[in-house]
């Protein structure tokens, strides 16, 4: 077992920090609190003992790596669900995690470049200005005078990663295997999407190009900036970007202090989530506190800065439609719609009976739309939906499961910021306006003119293309024709078996009775 060091390693993390204290579930298990009490005995005087839950949670954490530090991040956004000290406690995980300083910065650079750093910038600060728990940036000069950050990897992060990968996915088995309702809360396609999604970032040039696309998105854009990628000095395992100015979209305090609109601010958050989902079809879908800035320069209308666009999704045109189409039929609490949609789409089988999924739909979301809108929580109802749903085998939409993910990382962050969010009064207007255009004679023509250079394309092999399809339809009856021919003589050769079966049994009757006849008459 190439993952029982990792495995001894996390075991040996969580009974220093007393972590199965944490839980009610695992304080109350006596083989968990003996197999702790031994394997902690190293520990018996350690000062961590003596920290707070809290802090015992965060630090160990950060001493697992960057798996389990990504996990404290998305919790942290969510202080709607956790206790406040435990959300200002796993805050600090966003950008302030231990960096590290060998090898130094300098012949990092040197090394992705091939030449000394001096041939590319005038000034390298040593110090990490952030540290998180996959890299960590530096400030920078370039020869030209223009601030930068340069980003790398953490030394040997990559073999860390998948190691902890390889021990994620024996504990899950071990959970579908041993836990009660294991396999329902599917373990395994949970580690392997977040394989995807962790692995992905480990790919600096793919975040440079997300970056790329993102600042060319809200170019024009009064609500989001998105830093310039300086692609001549940027390599594999480094990444240069323009350095930013703002405040932390966690900094409240410095935010009431700027005299910022916070109500604003959190509606433009919410604005900004369902343009990249509907206008661009390619969202930021890691928008943590620590990813994201506040320029203050108009209080009134607050403008975002995001970095670290590592983690991207996007949708289909099919996907955006439906669910566009889905999420205008919750509010007008349609459910025979939302059903209609799940099956017209391919989200759940075509076999799937409307009436019984619109029933399953409305049993969940009523008792929810009892309370005011302002407190339902949006990405608490897509995923009760989306559970609903799989009980109707809706198969696992990748792209949907990050977009759920990301829509509570806003919701969270809104909150935040405004705690009477009302991210339903934000999105419903947003959402009508979209159907609206897409229905327009304007929007229908341009659709027309995008797709009519591939139609003509295609029309000079049209009759080709008949000819094909009729060749095809002669070889698909000819095949028909052929397995026609063999089952008919199949059928000719049971009868011919049941024929030779029925005389056999007569012969053997006849011959036992002639036996019987011989026997009695001797």
């Amino acid at each position: 077992m190439s993952h029982l060091p990792r495995l001894l390693k996390i075991t040996s993390v969580a009974a220093k920090y007393r972590l199965h204290q944490l839980s009610p579930l695992t304080a109350r298990s006596w083989v968990i609190r003996s197999v702790m009490a031994i394997v902690g005995l190293p520990w018996t005087g350690n000062a961590a003992r003596h920290l707070s839950p809290e802090q015992r949670l965060r630090t160990a954490l950060e001493e697992l790596g960057p798996i389990y530090i990504k996990f404290g991040q998305l919790l942290s956004t969510r202080r709607d669900f956790l206790p406040h000290a435990l959300a200002d406690e796993l805050q600090s995980l966003q950008d302030r995690v231990p960096g590290f300083t060998s090898p130094a910065i300098t012949t990092i650079v040197e090394t992705a470049l091939e030449s000394p750093w001096q041939n590319h910038f005038n000034h390298i600060n040593p110090e990490a200005l952030a540290s998180a728990s996959i890299a960590q940036v530096h400030e920078a000069t370039l020869l030209s005078g223009e601030h930068v950050v340069i980003k790398v990897l953490r030394p040997g992060i990559n073999e860390t990663i998948r190691q902890d990968i390889v021990v994620l996915k024996w504990l899950a088995r071990l959970i579908e295997r041993y836990v009660p309702d294991g396999r329902r809360l599917r373990p395994r396609e949970v580690i392997a999407d977040y394989e995807h999604v962790i692995l992905g970032e480990l790919n600096l040039m793919a975040e440079g190009a997300n970056t790329t696309l993102l600042r060319r998105n809200f170019e024009h854009s009064p609500l989001l900036y998105v830093p310039r990628v300086y692609w001549d000095v940027s390599r594999d395992g480094m990444l240069v970007t323009e350095r930013i100015n703002g405040i932390p979209v966690s900094d409240v305090v410095q935010l009431q202090a700027k005299q910022v609109d916070l109500r604003k601010l959190a509606e433009t958050g919410v604005e900004i989530f369902f343009t990249q989902v509907f206008e661009h079809s390619f969202f930021h879908a890691d928008m943590h506190p620590g990813n994201i800035f506040v320029d203050p320069a108009d209080p009134q209308n607050p403008r975002y800065i995001a970095i670290d666009c590592a983690i991207i999704g996007s949708l289909s045109n099919e996907d955006q439609q439906y669910l566009a189409r889905n999420l205008l039929a919750i509010f007008k609490r349609d459910y025979r719609k939302v059903a209609e949609l799940h099956v017209e789409c391919g989200w759940v089988p075509k076999t799937t009976k409307v009436v019984e999924f619109e029933a399953a739909m409305r049993t969940v979301c009523e008792p929810i739309f009892e309370k005011p809108l302002k407190d339902i929580s949006f990405g608490y109802l897509l995923i009760q939906l989306f559970r609903t749903a799989g009980r109707f085998n809706m198969e696992v939409q990748p792209s949907l499961v990050l977009l759920q993910k990301t829509l509570l990382n806003v919701e969270g962050l809104g909150r935040q910021l405004y705690p009477e969010l009302d991210l339903w009064q934000t999105a419903l207007p947003f959402l009508e306006r979209w159907n609206r255009r897409r229905m327009k004679p304007s929007f229908l023509w341009r659709e027309l003119k995008n797709n009519a250079p591939d139609w003509v394309e295609q029309f000079p092999h049209l009759p080709q293309l008949v000819l094909n399809s009729l060749n095809q339809h002669e070889k698909v009856q000819t095949l028909s024709d052929t397995l026609q021919t063999v089952i008919d003589q199949q059928r000719q050769l049971e009868k011919r078996r049941r024929r030779r079966s029925r005389r056999l049994l007569t012969l053997l009757v006849v011959a036992g009775l002639l036996f019987v006849f011989l026997y009695f008459t001797q």
